[in-house]
């Protein structure tokens, strides 16, 4: 995934968590927008033991 976001796991939450909070209206726009694959974000934080809840707007 090269798109400026960082690599640890634990910062790349509180980064995308942030952005879908301040910037984007769901996590689809997000990815769209950064041209990110949003599996490959999804299943790196799945990994670390979060998903996304679209209530939320946030992984947890």
């Amino acid at each position: 995934m090269q798109t400026g976001l960082p690599k640890d796991p634990a910062l790349l939450l509180s980064v995308v968590n942030t952005k879908l909070r301040d910037y984007y209206p769901t996590l689809d726009a997000l990815c769209e927008d950064m041209d990110i694959e949003k599996k490959e974000l999804v299943s790196k934080l799945e990994d670390i033991g979060y998903e996304y809840d679209e209530n939320k707007k946030q992984f947890i």
